[in-house]
């Protein structure tokens, strides 16, 4: 089965509008695969690719990014990536707190961080969620945002990510 990608403009379509093109739910009742011509054109937030970055410099894994903008009202979009370990977990939260306060965007509020098995990072229109495995295994965001759309990443941040699995395996 194909991931849900999407980019930033596609992921703004209303449900009217994916009616309109035929765009059917696969049978988990995930978004829909976006149109793959637009899909090579990617169109993430400065910030954040540079959280996306920041944490695939710390070798996190599984790197997602869910479109929420249809489907909540509370934020535009969640960052999701693991750790193997809670140092690893901190060290990614860490990191892109620096890197986004380096850039002038201050976190508004950060959980979890002593604990290190679920860190989010909150900067409003985004959230940045941080796992160690086991606990994204446990709380499954993928599967209980399943309607949001995913973006698809910038292809070096695809192949980083699917290099670091393949050298762990």
């Amino acid at each position: 089965m194909k991931q849900n990608e999407t980019t930033l403009e596609e992921s703004a379509l209303t449900t009217e509008k994916r009616a309109e093109l035929n765009e059917q739910p696969d049978a988990t009742g995930a978004a829909p695969i976006a149109n793959a011509a637009a899909n090579n054109n990617n169109n993430l937030d400065g910030r954040m690719e540079a959280a996306l970055r920041a944490a695939s410099d710390k070798k996190a894994v599984d790197l997602v990014v869910l479109d929420l903008r249809t489907i909540a009202n509370f934020t535009d979009y969640f960052l999701i990536a693991s750790g193997t370990n809670v140092r690893q977990v901190q060290a990614i939260a860490d990191e892109i707190t620096e890197r986004l306060k380096r850039e002038g965007t201050r976190a508004e509020r950060i959980e979890g961080y002593r604990t290190a098995e679920w860190v989010l990072v909150d900067y409003g229109d985004f959230i940045v969620h941080i796992f160690e495995e086991k606990a994204r295994r446990f709380y499954d965001l993928e599967r209980l945002w399943r309607e949001a759309a995913r973006v698809k990443l910038p292809a070096d941040l695809q192949r980083e990510a699917n290099s670091f699995l393949r050298n762990e395996a």
